[in-house]
């Protein structure tokens, strides 16, 4: 196909890599998926192998990587918490010497590469909604910081790559994603939340539940991406991608005990270091510079990560 691009995927056995991988095949595209399956998971792209267009290989990143590719989209890094926080230091390795190596190959192939970045560079906001000039609120030396700092160290990387060399750069900052393929004992509030009802065990709320998330179904966020990607040179980012509809963890949990018609009940259990009490994203860069704007509402995507949910567990 004329138009057809290798790209490559890090962490692309991962709940969004997956979904990513899936849509640029679609698109026509010639797929490199790299993952060492710390978090990502064979079964998420096992599908896609049946498609010549498609490769995996495991491979971690905090080691240099030789391939000729078009364009890179760097999404490896544990993104839920538990998986984060377990190791830490390595945690850090990936996202600073993942991004050393990957703007390494960018720059000897002449690739185009996005840092699949994260609204944690805005630690717990002193402003809501967050934007792209709003420097953040950062405890450096938290539990959070490996993931937190590694992050803002990696955006550090991508811009200096830039101006010290010229390369092409996209930075998307990732708010909150959910959707089919999230691991089930990932920790994060969707995916805890659904597990719990669907196993009528009760809901896990830290702290009181006031806390706000804005919640991005899967498919919305890689349209993001995609589109972000595709933008004319001189947007670089960061962009922030994200449902900007905010939900307080409460108002989570009784959606999903009622969607999934569940007896559970709720347990409160004091807030984890550094949780921050608002994450929102602004969307006026995606709106204006991307068209983007999320268009599945919190229900719908629930309704299709609750089904996907109830076939793993009778599975």
């Amino acid at each position: 196909m004329f138009n057809t691009k290798r790209i490559l995927v890090t962490g692309g056995a991962g709940f969004l890599g997956s979904h990513l991988c899936e849509r640029l095949l679609s698109d026509g595209h010639d797929v490199l998926c790299v993952d060492n399956f710390y978090t990502g998971s064979k079964t998420n792209v096992a599908h896609l192998l049946k498609n010549p267009l498609f490769e995996v290989m495991r491979h971690d990143i905090c080691f240099p990587l030789y391939v000729e590719v078009d364009e890179i989209y760097n999404l490896a890094c544990p993104a839920s918490p538990i998986h984060y926080q377990f190791d830490p230091v390595q945690t850090t390795k990936t996202s600073v010497h993942g991004s050393i190596n990957m703007l390494g190959l960018a720059k000897r192939v002449k690739a185009k590469i996005l840092l699949a970045s994260t609204s944690e560079v805005y630690g717990d906001p002193e402003i809501s909604p967050q934007h792209e000039e709003y420097w953040g609120r950062v405890n450096p030396i938290g539990l959070r910081s490996c993931y937190d700092e590694g992050k803002r160290c990696a955006e550090t990387l991508f811009f200096d790559y830039r101006r010290q060399h010229g390369l092409q750069i996209k930075v998307a900052r990732i708010f909150n994603t959910y959707g089919p393929k999230m691991h089930p004992n990932d920790g994060r509030v969707v995916s805890n939340f659904i597990m719990q009802a669907l196993q009528g065990h009760d809901i896990t709320i830290y702290g009181e539940g006031k806390q706000t998330r804005s919640f991005c179904y899967v498919d919305d966020m890689v349209d993001g991406l995609i589109r972000l990607m595709n933008s004319p040179d001189e947007i670089t980012g960061p962009v922030n991608i994200g449902n900007p509809g905010e939900f307080t963890i409460l108002e989570l949990a009784e959606k999903v005990i009622s969607m999934t018609g569940s007896r559970s009940g709720i347990t409160y259990k004091s807030l984890p270091p550094d949780d921050p009490q608002q994450r929102r994203p602004d969307i006026t860069k995606a709106n204006g510079l991307l068209n983007w704007h999320p268009s599945t509402d919190l229900e719908s995507g629930l309704e299709r990560t609750i089904e996907y949910f109830k076939g793993l567990l009778n599975g």
